[in-house]
């Protein structure tokens, strides 16, 4: 296999190791996941959509100068671990995680927002490890376009996590074994709550079928080179939980990460994550284990590890908005009321976002994560000026130009929401977010 090397970015393509399959279309994952098959007998695919304007990479990754190709990278030390003990396989997993610095501040997996450029400007603002998007393990194995528009990669992104959702372990294995190379965990996504995962029967839904899980994860803890990790979300009974995550360990998972709520609790800003399960999970497990759930500043990041002594935490919707979180930066919303100092942090979310645009143009993706991306960071702008929203929401066709036009006029409207840091001397913080 040859691929790119790691100075430039990297996108797999048919070059990787599986031989290729005839490929269906597939221009984004949320149009595809659905026909995701559910029996031994997968259902006739769609006819193929028309690409989109949003679907397009932002630029052409072909146009940057590249290095010639010298092979594909070495695999992370380490072995499948068909004859382990238990107690090996723990030792192993901690030597694991320990080699990559015992990361705390993590990226969590999100479908089309967890990308390359989004990666690399969390971990410019203190994020110490990222997942991918969620990848669909079927039509990463069966189609070329879905594997160099959806996977892309680079030197700087390490500690990585390339998550899957499967539901076929030898399909599982044939998609993990074309990114092995380039990552630190090969994840199974246990912990999709959405209606989509439930008519595709993968994420949150296999909890009604453990021993599929258990097959998934066995599949690909004796055949990798590198660990396999789970996500999960909680049972409603705890001891189910426990149950649960002990059979994911005894199955050759090597770390686990633990969304606090359960399968049907989707709305993270009204239901709380319960630490206490994740707690539980963390003492009765061998291996590192993850917090998720309830993060949205750093406060909330030592709180949680205190009180769940958890390894590291993941944070995913409060990232969307502020991408300088693990760096310490605060939004306006929780800083109102607060009885600690805040000043103005000197940095705005409109200036992250042209940071993140930069990063697009450097590792190119589909113009549908970019204007996402747009509306979550900018989305407390937008409430104000809600006509520059109107104007992004009109333009079928994306530009660098035309996005950097639209900071620009948030800029010449006289529109700044700062992001605070804590500090000894006080600042008053009006209801929109503005110092006084």
């Amino acid at each position: 296999m040859r691929l790119k090397p790691y100075g430039f970015i990297l996108s797999l393509s048919s070059a990787a190791k599986a031989p290729p399959k005839p490929a269906m279309a597939a221009s984004s994952l949320a149009r595809t996941s659905a026909d995701f098959h559910t029996s031994s007998a997968p259902p006739e695919p769609p006819p193929p959509p028309q690409d989109l304007d949003d679907d397009l990479l932002c630029s052409d990754p072909r146009a940057r100068d590249r290095e010639p190709a010298d092979g594909a990278p070495p695999l992370p030390d380490g072995s499948p671990s068909r004859c382990l003990s238990a107690g090996s396989r723990a030792e192993r997993a901690w030597a694991h995680w320990a080699g990559l610095g015992r990361p705390r501040l993590i990226v969590a997996p999100m479908v089309d927002n967890s990308e390359l450029p989004f990666r690399m400007l969390c971990r410019k603002y203190g994020a110490e490890a990222a997942y991918t998007p969620m990848l669909h393990s079927r039509i990463f194995t069966e189609t070329e376009k879905y594997r160099s528009t959806e996977f892309t990669t680079c030197k700087e992104d390490r500690p990585l996590f390339v998550q899957f959702c499967a539901n076929d372990p030898d399909i599982l294995l044939e998609a993990a074994r074309r990114v092995e190379p380039y990552c630190d965990y090969v994840d199974i996504n246990l912990g999709c709550p959405q209606r989509i995962a439930r008519r595709g029967n993968y994420g949150a839904f296999l909890m009604d079928n453990l021993p599929l899980v258990k097959s998934l994860v066995q599949k690909l803890a004796l055949n990798l080179n590198v660990p396999v990790s789970c996500k999960i979300r909680v049972f409603p009974k705890l001891e189910d939980t426990l149950n649960y995550a002990r059979m994911l360990e005894e199955a050759g998972c090597s770390l686990l990460a633990v969304h606090g709520r359960t399968r049907d609790e989707k709305d993270g800003k009204k239901i709380r994550a319960d630490w206490s399960a994740i707690k539980a999970v963390k003492n009765a497990l061998n291996i590192p284990v993850l917090a998720n759930g309830n993060i949205r500043h750093m406060d909330d990041v030592e709180s949680c590890l205190q009180e769940t002594g958890a390894d590291g935490v993941l944070s995913a919707e409060t990232l969307l908005e502020n991408p300088a979180l693990f760096a310490g930066y605060q939004t306006a919303d929780w800083i109102v009321g607060s009885e600690e100092s805040h000043k103005d942090g000197h940095l705005d979310q409109a200036q992250l976002l042209v940071e993140y645009l930069k990063f697009c143009e450097k590792y190119p993706v589909p113009w549908r994560m970019i204007r996402s991306h747009m509306h979550k960071m900018l989305g407390d702008w937008f409430k104000i000026h809600p006509q520059v929203r109107d104007e992004l929401n009109a333009q079928s066709k994306l530009t660098f130009e035309f996005l950097y036009g639209l900071v620009n006029k948030l800029k010449d409207l006289g529109l700044r929401i700062p992001l605070y840091v804590k500090d000894e001397d006080v600042v008053r913080i009006s209801a929109n977010g503005s110092a006084t």
